[in-house]
């Protein structure tokens, strides 16, 4: 299932600048979250397992399955929304997962995406939004159950956690063209891709073309890249949010939707 990736390019310099012990393995086949049998495979390519937990009051009773699971008594690594590349810290080392469903994607995108998670490995940060909110997630339910269905919800609440590590990995990306040119050029791109999808979404999400949750995974993506964000995204790239966290998300939350009624 796992086979240790061999890293080319500007990526080993990397790893070894931020999160030097870390594992950067190809999987055999795509996943959003791993079973926990196949998890436990991760003992043969680390040296040991550090599961995490977290409480279980922190979730609504109609919060989805795969929330409720996460909580549970199993490993879990991997959940709905990490994308092509994920990555962990519950084993030792960390590992960086890069899928199949990448396998048709530029070289150059792929590469800073591996970057994107070594970087975000050495912030030691949560490697889920739960792990954001924490006891604050029973608030962003309340101030969203309202507007958003619970996998809405789970999208929106991923979106902000997306926007807050992006505030932490972007100095990093803006910072490395002289000394990793390949992917700083990477980075660049990728912006510049998203750039022209983030300004019609005011006007989209007013006429129902895009959902609101759909709309912030868009937008809390493009802080990363230091992208100008519509309101009301825009309110989370500011340093703000980075010194209050969940406090932040939530009071954002709830002042957006009641904007909206």
């Amino acid at each position: 299932m796992f086979t240790e990736r061999s890293l080319s390019g500007e990526l080993p310099t990397v790893r070894e600048a931020y999160a030097p012990d870390a594992l950067v393995l190809d999987c055999d086949r795509d996943f959003e979250t791993l079973d926990p049998a196949v998890a436990e495979e991760l003992l043969l390519v680390t040296d040991s397992l550090d599961q995490i937990s977290y409480d279980g009051a922190w979730l609504p009773t109609t919060a989805p399955e795969i929330l409720q699971e996460y909580v549970g008594n199993d490993l879990t690594i991997g959940m709905p929304g990490d994308g092509g590349v994920a990555w962990t810290r519950q084993t030792v080392p960390p590992c960086v997962f890069v899928k199949p469903r990448l396998e048709t994607s530029p070289d150059a995108f792929v590469s800073f995406l591996i970057a994107e998670a070594l970087v975000e490995v050495s912030l030691d940060e949560p490697e889920h939004f739960l792990g954001f909110f924490r006891e604050q997630y029973p608030a962003f339910v309340t101030a969203t159950e309202d507007y958003l269905d619970s996998n809405a919800r789970y999208q929106l609440a991923a979106a902000l956690y997306t926007a807050y590590l992006g505030r932490q990995t972007r100095p990093e990306f803006a910072d490395w063209a002289d000394d990793y040119p390949d992917l700083y050029a990477a980075w660049k791109d990728a912006g510049e891709r998203l750039q022209p999808r983030l300004e019609d979404l005011p006007s989209e999400i007013a006429q129902g073309q895009t959902e609101f949750a759909a709309a912030a995974e868009l937008a809390c993506s493009g802080i990363k890249h230091g992208l100008d964000l519509p309101a009301p995204f825009d309110a989370l790239d500011t340093d703000a949010y980075l010194d209050h966290g969940a406090d932040y998300a939530v009071q954002w939350a709830e002042t957006t939707f009641e904007k909206m009624e």
